[in-house]
C-alpha cells in the first residue's frame, strides 16, 4: 500500500480495497485483482466478511483509510452492500459486469487480472472519485 505521511503529525494515509470473493468466476477475478493491488502496494486488502461481522479492529482500520475501493463481480454488489450497511459512504466502486464481463462465462487468466487491476488502480488514483 502506498503509505505516506499525512499532515506532519505522524498520521498515516492509506488506501484499502475490499472485494467480492464469491463462488463464480467474476468473484474469483475480483478477489485476484484485489490481492494484486495489495501485492503491488496500491491498497491494503481487507476482509469484507469481517466488516459484515462487525470486527472492531477491521472497522477501525477501514474508517481510517484515505480511500476505499470495492471490487464486485456481479450486479448483486455484495461487497458494496456490506460496507454501506456498516455505515461507509463515499466508496469507490468497480463492478466487473459493467466492464462487459459475464458471470459464468468469463475465463479468469493473468491478462484479465491485469486489466481489472489497472482499472482499479486508475479509480484509486483518480482524486475526483
Amino acid at each position: 500500500m502506498r503509505i505516506r505521511q499525512g499532515c506532519g503529525c505522524g498520521s498515516l494515509a492509506y488506501n484499502v480495497v475490499f472485494s467480492c470473493s464469491g463462488a463464480a468466476d467474476l468473484g474469483a477475478l475480483a478477489d485476484r485483482a484485489a490481492r494484486k493491488l495489495s501485492r503491488d502496494k496500491a491498497a491494503l486488502m481487507m476482509c469484507s466478511a469481517a466488516i459484515g461481522a462487525s470486527i472492531e479492529d477491521i472497522l477501525n482500520k477501514a474508517r481510517n483509510a484515505k480511500k476505499m475501493l470495492v471490487i464486485d463481480g456481479c450486479g448483486t454488489e455484495c461487497a458494496r452492500k456490506i460496507l454501506e450497511r456498516a455505515g461507509f459512504s463515499g466508496l469507490c466502486c468497480l463492478q466487473l459486469e459493467s466492464l462487459g464481463l459475464e458471470k459464468g462465462k468469463t475465463v479468469v487468466d493473468e491478462a484479465l487480472v491485469e486489466k481489472v487491476t489497472a482499472r482499479a488502480a486508475d479509480l484509486l488514483n483518480n482524486t475526483t472519485t
